[in-house]
């Protein structure tokens, strides 16, 4: 039994941080974990910046609303879905994501939340598990699952290592210069056979 692990981000649809930080003229808030490998650091510092501007959940969601899956992303996920189980394993939380999974047809996704108060500031987050994607692939290896895994960031690496298959997709020169071990593919088409032949 085979199940594939996908990211969102950077996978299947635009960087929302990156998004955000174009709609609200923070530049600063371009840094995602292709940058910071520490997740917790970085969710920490964001919500620092968003504070200090006064910004909330509210505003995020405005931009989400404008965001579409990248060009070809739902047709590659239907392909995908119509041979094998799909799982989009994301850091990212259920408010930013709903309106991204309606737009791509309903796939199952396992992300975090965010705590927001009465006034719309998010004022913190809770993660689903710690370290939630390697942890999630081994959770599926131990229930009877063979995975394979494609993602674009430090973080996707360890589900990637852990799988019997794993893709880089549309990643950063330093990710592929410093994994090469893992082929980094760059269309759908490729991410779509290479996932095919390790089925």
């Amino acid at each position: 039994m085979n199940i594939v692990c996908l990211d969102l981000e950077g996978v299947l649809v635009p960087e929302i941080w990156i998004a955000f930080a174009e709609a609200s003229g923070i530049p600063e808030l371009k840094k995602t974990t292709r940058d910071e490998p520490d997740y917790d650091k970085l969710m920490r510092w964001r919500l620092g910046v968003l504070k200090e501007h006064g910004l909330g959940l509210r505003e995020i969601q405005e931009t989400i609303a404008k965001i579409d899956p990248m060009p070809g992303a739902k047709d590659f996920l239907d392909r995908l879905r119509a041979v094998t189980q799909v799982i989009i394993i994301s850091d990212t939380f259920e408010q930013f994501a709903t309106p991204l999974m309606k737009k791509l047809g309903w796939p199952t996704i396992f992300c975090n939340t965010l705590e927001v108060a009465e006034s719309g500031e998010i004022t913190g987050f809770q993660m689903r598990c710690e370290k939630s994607k390697l942890t999630t692939v081994k959770a599926l290896q131990s229930i009877g699952f063979e995975t394979i895994a494609s993602g674009d960031s430090f973080n996707d690496l360890g589900m990637i290592e852990a799988s019997k298959a794993g893709f880089l997709f549309r990643t950063t020169d330093a990710i592929r210069r410093d994994y090469p071990q893992y082929p980094a593919l760059t269309t759908y088409d490729e991410l779509y056979d290479a996932i095919v032949q390790a089925l």
